[in-house]
């Protein structure tokens, strides 16, 4: 099996374009692959995070921004309904859930939106003006003849 090494192409990268890498590293006591997500590119910088939290409420769910941390809690109301109906199979997944992406710099929540049993969470890289890189203008000045300094030019010219 050969292993590939991308470090080059990290090193020609600015900040975001390592999100994807960033945001997969997840932190957690929940299983790994619960609640499974997606990462997409919607715009040169734009992102969106969409999580399946089918069976969550709006009212269950909480997200936090801390630092370059993006935080996505789930947990379920205890007998929301309060019917004492038996479950003889539960296939549909009601544990609480904790999942935490890391973000890149200057990486900012624009905003979130629960359809159809998706989380969408947007992301938009908002680099500062004095972080930009600019332009740097370069000026001329004459070219003039060269001068001599001492006479010792004329002496040999003679």
């Amino acid at each position: 099996m050969r292993s590939y090494d991308l470090t080059p192409f990290y090193r020609s990268t600015v900040g975001f374009d390592r999100l994807f890498s960033l945001l997969d590293q997840t932190t957690g006591d929940a299983a790994p692959g619960y609640p499974p997500y997606n990462i997409e590119r919607t715009g040169e910088n734009e992102y969106r995070i969409s999580v399946a939290v089918s069976g969550f409420a709006q009212n269950e769910l909480s997200i936090v921004a801390k630092e370059n941390t993006l935080t996505i809690k789930g947990e379920k109301a205890a007998n929301e309904n309060g019917s004492k109906a038996e479950v003889l199979y539960r296939g549909i997944a009601a544990r609480a859930f904790e999942r935490a992406f890391q973000l890149a710099d200057f990486v900012q929540v624009k905003n979130a939106s629960l359809e159809n049993g998706l989380l969408h969470v947007d992301l938009v890289r908002e680099i500062p003006e004095a972080k930009k890189p600019r332009s740097i203008p370069i000026s001329t000045s004459a070219v003039s003849a060269p001068q001599v300094v001492d006479g010792s030019a004329e002496k040999v010219a003679a």
